[in-house]
Parts: C-alpha cells; structure tokens; sequence
C-alpha cells in the first residue's frame, strides 16, 4: 500500500529551486513558441508583439525578471564577468564558469533562460561541449557569437571576426550536438550573433546574418547597428527568422520605442544590463548614504521591506514544507 504524503497536495511544486518544476524540456518548448510568436513574415503586416528579454546577472536577478512577469531571461555574459568576477567583458569567464553559473540561474526560476555563451569558447569542437554542458545546466537557449577568441563587449571598438565559413561551421556542429533534432518543440534554441558591423559594415552584417540562417541557426542577432535606417535594413532583409535586436542605454544602437522596433522586424528587444546597471546605481547610493550619515533607517523606504525579500525566496513555502516534512506518514511528529 502507497504511503500517504505527509503535505497537502502542491506545497512542493511551489519550492523552486528544490521541488519539482518545468523541467528543461518544458523551458524549450515555451521559449520556441513565444520565438514563433516574436518572428515577421515577409509580405504579412501585422505588428509583431515582441519577446521583452531582460538580462539577469545572478539568481536574484532571474527571480526578479520572473516576478516581474517577463516570460524569458537571458543570463548576461558582460554582466556575469562585471557582476560575478569584477572584471570588464573581454572574454576571461571560462566555459565551465559560465555553465556552472547558468545551472544555478535555471534552478532559480520557472521561465526559459538563454546564456550568452560567447564564441562557443573555442573551434567547433568546444562549442560542441558548450552546448552539452548548457543543455546539461538546463538553459532553454544560447548564444554563439562571430569574434575570434578572446572576444569582446559588441559596442567596444577594435573587433576580430572569424570567416564566415568557419562560423557556419561552428553552428552547425553546435546544432550537431543537441540532443533532440534540429527544428524540433524541445530543441534548445541557437543564436547567432554577428559583430560584422562594427568590424566590415551593415552589409557584411546581413550576408553574415543570412549564412548563419542557412547553417542552421534559430535565430539571429546582428550587434550594434548604429541608426534606425540600418535597423530597418536588418529587419527586412532578415526576416522569416526570429531577430534580436540589442538595447545598450550609451551604446551605439538607437534606443527607440517597443513598437517601433518591432515595426522595423525585430521579434526580440533585449535588455542584457539594464537590470545590472540599475542595481549598480541604487547600491552606490546605498553605500553613500550609509556612509556619510551612519544609519540606515532614514533610507528603509527605498529598500525592499523584509517581507518582501522573504516573499522573493519563497520563506512562507519553504517553512510551510519544513513543517510538513517534518512528519512520519500518517501525522506522527
């Protein structure tokens, strides 16, 4: 005879984290439907509602997107090197860095995660076992980018590109290297990403983007176009797959309105640091405070309540589980 759970039925599916959730599958499933979603089709004029994709740096961050009721984020590789390491984002965060960092990511939430995962950390062979390794970590998606080895930040100056066959070669293998078939509802999602604009032009961007399309990638990001006309160029001559387009507050694309880039063909606005960079304001004038008046109760205001933290993390669940499991079956203690 089965026991009897010693917990009301649901209590442990609330313990993200630790109890049971979408699992990796589920992620990759949701995240190819809202990309389906996010994608214009040539010659159909219908606005797009596009994929809002906030950067997270740490799970506090991830807890946060969700919270928030954004249905993806994206685990910042610029961020994690500043955030994580202390240092700037010119490629010095390993593979096994980063896929260790995105596991702790995915367990944090319930909603897809897509990992910058950079140039694949190497040839095609080493973006091969990025790929095991993210799909390992639970991500729903990656990004693989077009620099050589070391890499660095897209609206940086003074890029290097592999050749467009060598990374068409590379995105292939990656696709190789998945475990469900290329196109399928639970195939982690590849993106490809292009620094050819700011090191050969827009046009180079757009043959680069087309290539990367036809090796196989699900979707494409082309950095740093630098006006709305080139913008617009991207988003016509791309369209059919789904495209990102890279919103960096004092970079070089124009920062213009949702609907505006979605009018131009973009399916997916990404925000990589905009979250990073506003915790980073609001500590420095934590500390300020702090420092210059010696307490910090004049301030509490502008701070999350402790409930509200305990709230984030789910305290009341998690006591509430303690006490249930703290049980024999049957209800003796």
């Amino acid at each position: 005879m089965p026991l009897t759970q010693p917990w009301e039925s649901g209590l442990l599916s609330s313990l993200t984290g630790v109890g049971p959730g979408p699992s990796a599958r589920d992620k990759r499933v949701a995240l190819r439907s809202a990309l389906a979603a996010a994608t214009a089709v040539p010659g159909r004029g219908d606005a797009l509602e596009p994929l809002v994709l906030p950067g997270a740096t740490d799970a506090l961050g991830a807890r946060l997107v969700e919270e928030a009721g954004f249905a993806a984020v994206y685990a910042t590789g610029a961020g994690l090197a500043n955030a994580g390491f202390g240092l700037p984002d010119i490629g010095l965060v390993s593979q096994t860095e980063v896929a260790d960092h995105a596991g702790r990511l995915t367990e944090a939430t319930r909603i897809p995660l897509i990992c910058d995962a950079d140039t694949g950390y190497g040839g095609p062979l080493s973006a091969m076992r990025t790929v095991r390794l993210l799909e390992r970590a639970g991500v729903a998606g990656l990004q693989l980018e077009d620099q050589e080895t070391p890499k660095r930040c897209g609206h940086f100056d003074s890029h290097a590109l592999i050749p467009s066959g060598h990374m068409q070669t590379k995105i292939a293998a990656a696709c190789a290297a998945r475990g469900a078939e290329p196109g399928a509802a639970d195939a982690l999602v590849i993106i490809a990403r292009t620094d050819a604009r700011s090191a050969h032009g827009i046009d180079e961007a757009i043959a680069r983007g087309r290539a990367y399309a036809e090796a196989g990638a699900d979707a494409l990001f082309v950095e740093a176009p630098r006006t709305v006309e080139e913008l617009a160029l991207v988003g016509r001559e791309l369209a059919g797959v789904p495209l990102i387009v890279n919103v960096v507050e004092g970079g070089k694309t124009p920062q213009l309105e949702l609907a505006e880039y979605a009018r131009l063909g973009f399916g997916v606005v990404l925000f990589a640091n905009y979250l990073m960079r506003s915790m980073h304001l609001a500590g420095r004038e934590a500390l300020a405070h702090l420092r210059e008046r010696g307490e910090t109760a004049s301030r509490a205001g502008r701070m999350a309540t402790w409930s509200q933290r305990q709230n984030l993390f789910n305290l009341p669940a998690f006591s509430a589980a303690e006490a249930a499991l703290d049980r024999e079956p049957g209800g003796a203690k």
